[in-house]
């Protein structure tokens, strides 16, 4: 699906569902948001689901991550149709 990232605003992009909180933790039926793929790949590199459960359950918390303020200001760079890598975070290696 075409459409806007509900988390760095590019568009037109391919978007996923992500659940704000992970299916495994309870999230099957809750609050999701529409992210491009870079974005969605970039969060679940950087949280484990763990932490998205307890406390990255929502977009302004996601937003408000020192490393993500960080990605998405470079991201936001990025064209829409560019394959954008991702690259897990040292604490999560």
């Amino acid at each position: 699906m075409e459409d806007i990232c509900e988390l760095c605003w590019r568009f037109p992009v391919k978007t996923t569902e992500h659940h704000l909180i992970p299916k495994q933790h309870g999230g099957v039926h809750g609050p999701t948001a529409q992210l491009c793929t870079a974005c969605h790949r970039q969060i679940h590199a950087l949280f484990s689901n763990r932490e998205l459960a307890r406390f990255y359950n929502r977009i302004e918390r996601i937003q408000d991550h020192p490393d993500m303020k960080k990605y998405v200001k470079w991201v936001q760079k990025q064209d829409p149709a560019k394959r954008v890598t991702t690259k897990k975070a040292n604490r999560r290696k």
